[in-house]
């Protein structure tokens, strides 16, 4: 069956492995396209009569695998940024409350306890225009606010401390992806109605820092695209592609 004719209809799974320590990292199984780019550099010695090429000189072997997916996780963040995973996070929180409009003070209890220093009140529609004063209550997420007769609503913002069941990427001006190797498997169907595994091993390869978030309320949901930078290992390897000549 050497040399028969096919195609691919089908996205790789890849699996990526830690380069240092060869340890699996993160199993890649949900990209909607992997593509998988070789680039080179040719020069030429010249001579004669009409200045011709006479001998051309390949190097800069290089390419990249470019992976596009509306499927994310957080070890996919972690994988392009180089961020550091943590289960602790700090977020702003706004919370409105309904209060009594003859009164001049409402006590109201904030769902989690605020960071100190961090409380800021408003009154009536926000936008973060007529602030209020405070003082603490009696329990730590109490407060008890100074206002004006009339006003039947209050908005607090304060920082509050996350704990339980968070992952945060930590991403520092310093961070940078670690290398990779990455196994790669998809099928090739031939002429003859042959489905053919096909693997792809690129030895080395680095995440480019720069990753798209979007968000939207409408369309399909969003795609992000990883590219990674393909290397040279140690001996020189760059990338296999193999082709099984027998379904598994």
């Amino acid at each position: 069956m050497t040399n028969a004719n096919m195609a691919n209809r089908e996205v790789c799974d890849l699996i990526f492995v830690d380069y240092s320590t060869k340890k699996p990292f993160l199993n890649l199984d949900f990209a909607n396209v992997s593509t998988t780019e070789l680039t080179g550099e040719s020069v030429f010695a010249y001579g004669g009569k009409g200045h011709p090429k006479r001998i051309q000189f390949a190097g800069e072997r290089s390419g990249t695998l470019t992976i596009e997916t509306q499927i994310q996780t957080v070890k996919l963040w972690q994988m392009i940024t180089g961020g550091e995973l943590s289960s602790n996070a700090k977020f702003l929180a706004r919370e409105e409350f309904d209060v009594a409009a003859a009164e001049t003070s409402a006590t109201v209890t904030l769902k989690a306890a605020p960071i100190n220093d961090s409380i800021c009140v408003y009154a009536g529609d926000d936008d973060c225009g007529t602030e209020l004063t405070f003082t603490a209550a009696a329990q730590a997420n109490e407060i008890t606010v100074t206002k004006k007769a009339g006003t039947d609503k209050v908005i607090v913002y304060y920082m509050k401390e996350l704990a339980k069941d968070v992952q945060r990427i930590n991403i520092k001006s310093t961070s940078f992806p670690k290398n990779f190797i990455v196994y790669g498997d998809t099928i090739m169907k031939t002429e003859n109605d042959e489905v053919l595994p096909y693997k792809l091993t690129a030895y080395k390869v680095a995440p480019q820092s720069t990753m798209s978030l979007g968000f939207t309320n409408n369309g399909d949901p969003s795609s992000i695209t990883i590219t990674c930078d393909l290397l040279a290992d140690a001996e020189g390897n760059i990338l296999d592609l193999t082709l099984i000549e027998k379904s598994e």
